[in-house]
């Protein structure tokens, strides 16, 4: 019982820094949720299928909490609580910083800023780390093989989203300046020597 109010508790925390960042940008006259819109073939391909894999593995992750599944020996479901945590405080810290340039999804309509201050000197894409985080966190306190397969699916998409789509767009976007900043911070984690 602890785990499932723990993952109730980061859920709502997680969710609602997401959402209460669209409202207040919504308010401000952004649009944040930019997936798939103007976008055709294999960009918006994988903004689509990347916004599906994320909304049905929060949808099994939290029908998995709800109904307990999983039993993985005590230490596994401390570790995903520690990932839950992590994760949640990693994707805060990467709203936060990016103020008001932060999107779901790439624009080519807004003008926005490079974010290189903040968690972006130790990752590239730390909102991104913080959902791979969350639901590999849900997944060990709550196996199933449903969430597996999602949480792998979602995470493979995130990856495809940031390769193939947001690293392209930046390149394009900013040139130089993030081509500097490429090299010298890690995709995921970590600075580069």
């Amino acid at each position: 019982m602890a785990f499932q109010l723990i993952s109730i508790a980061v859920f709502i925390v997680f969710y609602g820094c997401y959402f209460i960042k669209m409202l207040r940008q919504k308010k401000q006259g952004i649009q944040t949720d930019q997936i798939g819109k103007g976008k055709t073939g294999f960009v918006k391909f994988v903004e689509v299928t990347m916004k599906i894999a994320a909304i049905l593995v929060f949808a099994a992750g939290l029908a998995s909490i709800c109904l307990g599944t999983g039993h993985s020996p005590v230490n596994v479901r401390v570790t995903g609580a520690v990932l839950d945590v992590a994760g949640t405080i990693v994707f805060i810290a990467a709203v936060q910083t990016m103020r008001d340039s932060w999107r779901a999804g790439v624009s080519k309509t807004d003008k926005t800023q490079l974010v290189t201050n903040g968690i972006y000197q130790i990752s590239r894409n730390p909102a991104f780390l913080g959902f791979d985080l969350l639901y590999t966190g849900t997944l060990l306190m709550f196996f199933n093989w449903f969430l597996c397969v999602l949480t792998i699916f979602a995470a493979i998409m995130y990856h495809l989203q940031i390769v193939c789509v947001e690293e392209d767009f930046l390149s394009v976007t900013f040139g130089n300046e993030y081509l500097k900043y490429k090299k010298k911070v890690c995709r995921y984690i970590g600075r580069k020597r």
